[in-house]
């Protein structure tokens, strides 16, 4: 862990540190997550695709990294995706000397094996104001002089990264739901197939209306970079909705229902990356603490009539839920399956379940 490294941002800015990841060069963009726990969940959550992680608790890899044991559905238990998704990983301290009784091995390996630079060593708290001040930016991981150009993620469609090629039917429940697949969580998917479903799991720009698929409710799932150039999704999303039936959608799943429905979506600052961020629910009154991912939020003066803010982020008032004021149709930006992160919402499963009779 004696290799020099460097993060260079795109107004060169630089910070230099040791590598402790894979040995080759890498870029995409800087975002910061202030979470203290869950870096496994985090590490493999494809909606990371494209994204140099900031790690803002000083100390990271001092518990390791867990097995790959499957639950009873045959799901990873521990990791959200089958492989790391982020470009990168920065942190203040690492800890290559894990303890925990779920470990097998250290995070610093498991980045190795997984093909993903690191750097230890690096002021992540000045990195972060620096982010926070100016929003977030574009860099690049330079390992032994290695160089290599800067990558906005946001100009390319990096849900058809992430996104199965093909339908796959999970489960035997009483009642079958499509589930489009933009980078879809393994604990949404668990979260789901716990219900009595069966969850026909279809490609981001599969038309499974026009492949004339019997279903009783749409789940829209989370996933990757900017939502608005999704339009082949938009398109069958706007037949969906033609068709009344229950629709619940997560994090990119919310801005996805929002474009169907006729409005815009905007980029964050910084965005929200985090297990603490409070949200409101505008009826009750009743507060949520809830894990966030998410870079793009919905511009509030497009979304019709038609259509009411469900729940708001108490430190921005950003849109964080919508609701259909007279049809089954409602989202989150934020994720009640959790992973890591509170599990404050997680009733909102049991809500769409219930739409479905």
């Amino acid at each position: 862990m004696n290799q020099t490294a460097k993060l260079i941002l795109q107004d060169g800015t630089t910070f230099t540190g040791q590598s402790f990841g894979a040995d080759h060069s890498t870029s995409g963009e800087v975002i910061f997550n202030t979470s203290m726990v869950g870096y496994p969940d985090s590490f493999t959550d494809p909606s990371y695709t494209g994204q140099i992680y900031v790690a803002t608790s000083p100390l990271i890899g001092n518990y390791g990294i867990p097995s790959n044991e499957t639950d009873q559905h045959g799901i990873p238990k521990y990791f959200e995706s089958n492989k790391a998704t982020i470009k990168g990983l920065i942190v203040s301290e690492y800890s290559d000397n894990h303890s925990h009784h779920q470990s097998v091995q250290s995070l610093g390996q498991w980045l190795k094996d997984n093909h993903i630079p690191a750097i230890t060593g690096i002021d992540t708290r000045r990195l972060t104001k620096i982010i926070r001040e100016h929003g977030n930016t574009l860099g690049k991981i330079i390992i032994d002089d290695q160089d290599t150009p800067f990558y906005n993620p946001d100009l390319e469609n990096l849900v058809d990264k992430v996104s199965p090629k093909e339908v796959t039917t999970h489960g035997n429940g009483s009642k079958t739901i499509i589930a489009i697949d933009c980078g879809m969580k393994n604990n949404i998917l668990r979260s789901l197939l716990t219900r009595d479903l069966t969850v026909i799991r279809v490609p981001w720009d599969y038309d499974f209306i026009g492949a004339g698929i019997t279903f009783d409710g749409i789940f829209i799932s989370n996933g990757p970079g900017n939502p608005a150039l999704l339009k082949p999704l938009h398109q069958i999303l706007q037949k969906a909705l033609a068709l009344q039936k229950p629709i619940f959608g997560i994090c990119l799943g919310i801005q996805m229902l929002a474009h169907s429905a006729g409005a815009t979506t905007y980029k964050l600052p910084y965005g929200h990356r985090s297990q603490n961020q409070p949200v409101i629910d505008t009826q009750t009154q009743k507060c949520y603490i809830t894990s966030q991912n998410h870079g793009f939020a919905i511009h509030e003066p497009s979304l019709p009539p038609d259509w009411q803010i469900w729940l708001r982020n108490i430190n921005d008032h950003t849109i964080e839920g919508i609701r259909h004021r007279t049809l089954p149709y409602f989202a989150c930006q934020f994720h009640p399956e959790a992973t890591p992160g509170p599990t404050d919402t997680m009733h909102f499963f049991d809500e769409f379940r219930g739409m479905l009779g």
